[in-house]
């Protein structure tokens, strides 16, 4: 279970992603789509992140959309970890 003060990362697996869009539903402020219909994470500017692997943090009032976006994503491509030792929260490498 995540403790509040743990500062979540999160980022996309864009092999992966199948362009559903629940993740740009659940949070716009942390996921968008591109042009080549993928979903990538957006940093705290709202700057698109494209470079492979990018992690961004993910907000302490969207913790739950992200954690619920990773869950519920078809592609299995989000990836929430903590910050402080890299370990998932949700998505495909967490427990559930």
């Amino acid at each position: 279970m995540v403790v509040d003060t743990d500062e979540l990362q999160v980022w996309v697996d864009q092999s992966l992603c199948t362009g559903d869009g629940l993740c740009v539903q659940y949070a716009p402020d942390v996921f968008e789509f591109d042009v080549d219909g993928l979903a990538y994470v957006k940093d705290e500017s709202g700057e698109l992140q494209l470079a492979e692997g990018s992690k961004v943090g993910v907000p302490a009032h969207l913790r739950l959309e992200v954690i619920d976006a990773a869950k519920e994503c078809p592609g299995e491509c989000i990836h929430v970890q903590r910050a402080s030792d890299g370990a998932p929260v949700a998505g495909p490498d967490a427990e559930d």
